[in-house]
């Protein structure tokens, strides 16, 4: 793929009709995701909100192709993501919250592999590692532990230095706060805001927590039931759904939007949330 297709693409991610279906049981199909069309721009951060089981890890999967999409279209800097995987796998980075390491190795161990995969050298990484894990609050004297003895706050850290290492163009950021202390939330959230000033990235963040969107997001999203609901800046979205001239809360707009609080989309996804979650195990449907 010629750089100037990346240098020129208006979109950093681009999705059209995106479509996603997990079998349960015999000829009986769950959609993760609906018709999902959405776009991010260059040195754009938009945020994903919905509760668990609501297919914002499945879109993060299909986008970084790691699932195949059933139907629709991927475009990552104007490239098919579907067609040319390996290409788009340069420009991207995924942080989950079920980040995989070798927990045997240590989190230098780990994160030098890391580099080694996107050709960065142990003499170039080992510098910036330091300078990474002391940006986000991690205690560099635990750096030589093996991953299993530490903390998920702490092993998350891990997984967004890891991303860091590579300079990504566009990253994926799934629940990238949960599980962490509050004064760690601060650090990732803090930490995200210099990812797009300091190395303008576009940033997709996948998170159920509202005021973290409002916070670090140009535009939101709204995922139930693996259909988009609404898109737009909180304000647009708050202006949307006003009421009598008032102006709701962002709580309000997701309940006004989908006729049920977080809290309770929460609890009815689960129901629904280990068959979305099988998806290493799963072949693509057929459209």
């Amino acid at each position: 793929m010629h750089p100037s297709v990346v240098q020129n693409a208006q979109f950093a991610l681009e999705t059209r009709n995106l479509e996603k279906r997990f079998k349960k049981k015999r000829n009986e199909y769950s959609h993760a995701l609906k018709s999902v069309s959405l776009s991010v721009e260059r040195g754009e951060v938009v945020g994903i909100l919905g509760p668990n089981g609501s297919g914002k890890s499945t879109l993060v999967r299909v986008l970084s192709t790691l699932t195949l999409p059933d139907a629709g279209e991927v475009e990552i800097f104007g490239m098919d993501a579907v067609k040319h995987p390996r290409e788009v796998q340069r420009y991207i980075n995924r942080v989950s919250v079920e980040a995989s390491f070798f927990k045997k190795l240590s989190s230098m161990e780990n994160l030098i592999f890391g580099a080694k995969l996107y050709g960065v050298s142990d003499r170039e990484s080992r510098p910036r590692i330091r300078t990474i894990l002391e940006s986000i609050g991690f205690d560099f004297a635990r750096v030589n532990e093996p991953m299993e003895h530490l903390s998920r706050g702490m092993q998350q850290k891990i997984a967004l230095a890891r991303a860091l290492l590579t300079s990504p163009m566009l990253m994926l950021l799934d629940e990238p706060t949960t599980g962490l202390d509050p004064r760690s939330k601060k650090d990732v959230q803090a930490l995200i805001r210099s990812i797009r000033a300091d190395h303008e990235s576009s940033i997709l963040l996948c998170t159920h927590d509202m005021g973290e969107a409002e916070e670090l997001c140009d535009r939101i999203g709204i995922l139930l039931n693996g259909e988009l609901i609404a898109l737009d800046t909180a304000d647009g979205l708050k202006r949307r759904y006003q009421q009598d001239g008032q102006l709701p809360s962002l709580e309000e707009v997701f309940m006004l939007a989908t006729g049920t609080t977080l809290e309770e989309a929460e609890f009815a996804g689960d129901d629904d949330k280990d068959a979305k979650d099988k998806e290493n195990a799963k072949e693509p449907v057929a459209a």
